[in-house]
């Protein structure tokens, strides 16, 4: 299992400051924007990673987690997408090297997490990036 614990991802969180989101929905009803408006409260600077829309939540939003990447450095990279969308993302995950990716709940995709894991990135997977900063705040 290459995940790490949430214990262990609390300090990378902590001290994250630029999350990008993939799949961060423009939608208010949908799990990705409640999270991606919660992180932006938090403090955090959210990236949009949605292709054919602009801006979600006042950011600009990119096409692909590589356009992501370009624009500056990612700390923590927050997945939305299908578990069997995952592994085509492992190659831009690998080329923009963030300190976490956090697969969020009810997606897990081992092979992709092994990979990041091999190459030093560490992985949650299937647990929600805003319950778990909810709970480290208590």
């Amino acid at each position: 299992m290459p995940d790490i614990s949430l214990d262990a991802a609390r300090p990378i969180v902590a001290a994250a400051r630029r999350i990008a989101i993939v799949g961060l929905s423009p939608n208010p009803m949908r799990p990705s924007h409640s999270v991606g408006s919660y992180l932006q409260r938090a403090g955090y600077q959210i990236v949009p990673v949605r292709p054919g829309v602009d801006e979600v939540l006042g950011e600009p939003a990119y096409p692909t987690l590589a356009a992501a990447a370009a624009a500056g450095p990612l700390d923590i990279v927050d997945i939305f997408r299908r578990p069997d969308a995952i592994g085509a993302l492992v190659p831009d995950l690998l080329a923009a090297r963030p300190q976490l990716v956090w697969m969020q709940l009810g997606i897990s995709n081992e092979a992709a997490a092994d990979a990041l894991a091999a190459a030093g990135i560490p992985v949650v997977q299937d647990h929600c990036l805003k319950l778990a900063h909810l709970h480290w705040r208590t």
